[in-house]
């Protein structure tokens, strides 16, 4: 009996410790998050006055070369545009033409076998066509 009361006061020792580690835990735990979260929340704030600041001063330059800038910006935009569309163009010109040479010296690129169908399709309706014009032609001879 002695012995069971023995370990039962082990056990609740055990928990115990366990206990006391897992609170510690828990208030490490609680105190980085405050700490972090804090540190975040100043942070955001002192960007927030910044950003407030910043436009405060800006905003005055900005509307006196407003007649400058929009136009400026207006015409750097398309020129960006132009240049990156006529680049695209380009290269997607070179791929077809890359594409068509393979295609035409019998490489077999990807797609060659829909192409070959679509001609294939459009020979067999041309044929049916012409058929069904000379007999509309033979009939009104008739």
């Amino acid at each position: 009996m002695a012995e069971h009361y023995h370990q039962q006061q082990h056990y609740q020792h055990q928990q115990n410790i366990q206990n006391n580690q897992s609170r510690s835990q828990q208030v490490v735990k609680a105190a980085t998050a405050v700490t972090a979260g804090g540190s975040l929340l100043v942070l955001s704030g002192l960007i927030l006055a910044g950003t407030v600041i910043a436009l405060t001063i800006a905003t005055p330059l900005l509307v006196i070369f407003s007649p400058i800038l929009v136009p400026a910006i207006m015409a750097v935009s398309l020129l960006v545009m132009g240049f990156l569309a006529s680049g695209g163009f380009g290269v997607a010109a070179v791929s077809v033409l890359a594409w068509i040479y393979r295609y035409v010296t019998g490489k077999h690129p990807i797609g060659a076998d829909q192409i070959d169908q679509a001609r294939t399709k459009l020979a067999t309706k041309a044929r049916e066509m012409k058929d069904r014009a000379e007999q509309l032609t033979s009939a009104a001879a008739s």
